[in-house]
């Protein structure tokens, strides 16, 4: 096991966990160093295999800034190194299951200053179909220390056993949200967290982030597994698909 039995306990009872320093500083600099300059480089030729959400805003004036970058791995390697390996992979298993599929890999960019809000949601809102269930964790590592000024995640403790609630939809990035969008809520936690930090949730919790009005970024790239055979087949990472 990677995890300590008071690690796992935590995850189940509060829907998420903390894992410091899970990127060795050479790695975490490799990172940085591909995302470095990505608004640009995508403004001018975005790939077709990749799919960016830009920020919008009220007022003009603004530079092309990326919301979130799906399919995050085509384009920095080092992150698509960290989706396979073991160090992560050993904490996904003890909290999923053994069996493992990758479900998804996207960057959420969070311009010093020009990142904005993203509201109150649970992942499970977009993911829910007929044929699946919430057997799904998230990989949250961050390429830049999280501040509760630059928009650090906030997460509502223990609301994954609230179940699946009922969202809002709007023709944006982050479309789907809970009720209030982003009002403030007296329950939620801010996760201040240092660079090269991992956070793992679930596909219930409530989480969301403010808007980022520091001169600091606050790039973090989530990476989603799923357990294997629930839903459309998917990648295997480790174990062996349980569909025929």
């Amino acid at each position: 096991m990677a995890l300590t039995r008071e690690e796992i306990d935590f995850f189940l009872d509060q829907g998420y966990l903390i894992q410091s320093g899970l990127v060795d500083p050479a790695w975490l600099a490799e990172m940085q160093t591909e995302t470095d300059g990505l608004h640009e480089r995508m403004a001018a030729n975005t790939p077709p295999e990749v799919g960016v959400s830009w920020e919008t805003y009220e007022d003009e004036g603004h530079r092309p800034r990326i919301k979130q970058l799906m399919h995050a791995e085509k384009v920095c390697l080092s992150l698509d190194r960290f989706l396979r390996s073991d160090r992560v992979l050993d904490i996904v298993a003890d909290l999923l299951g053994p069996d493992l599929a990758f479900y998804h890999c996207k960057l959420l960019m969070k311009s010093a200053e020009d990142g904005t809000i993203t509201p109150w949601h649970q992942d499970y809102g977009y993911w829910h179909r007929t044929y699946n269930e919430p057997k799904y964790l998230n990989c949250m590592v961050y390429l830049d220390d999280s501040t509760v000024e630059n928009g650090c995640m906030q997460v509502v403790p223990g609301s994954h056993k609230l179940g699946l609630l009922t969202h809002e939809e709007r023709r944006q990035a982050f479309g789907r949200f809970l009720p209030g969008y982003f009002q403030p809520r007296e329950d939620a936690v801010p996760l201040e967290v240092k660079a090269g930090t991992a956070l793992f949730f679930g596909p219930l919790i409530i989480h969301g982030s403010d808007a980022n009005r520091s001169p600091h970024h606050r790039r973090a790239c989530t990476i989603a597994y799923v357990a294997t055979g629930n839903g459309d087949p998917m990648p295997i990472l480790r174990g062996r698909p349980t569909w025929t």
